[in-house]
């Protein structure tokens, strides 16, 4: 079982890696990233095609990967 959890969460990993480095910047700097995360938080912007499927493959992915870590300690 183990074993098992412990296969699942790498390729968890390194998909959730991938997906994240494939999403497109938002803005530079401090400054941009406060508005940034303000956008994002009362959701002034919505995200559009394939930024809205990256960002919730991130969420999925992100959730599990926490699960899977959970898991893993339990039962190791």
């Amino acid at each position: 079982m183990a074993a098992f959890l412990t296969v699942l969460l790498v390729i968890v990993s390194i998909v959730l890696i991938v997906v994240v480095l494939l999403q497109s910047g938002k803005s530079a700097g401090l400054s941009g990233a406060i508005s940034g995360g303000a956008e994002q938080l009362f959701g002034k912007q919505k995200a559009r095609g394939l930024d809205l499927i990256l960002h919730r493959m991130t969420v999925v992915l992100t959730v599990l990967f926490f699960f899977l870590t959970i898991a893993l300690a339990y039962f190791v």
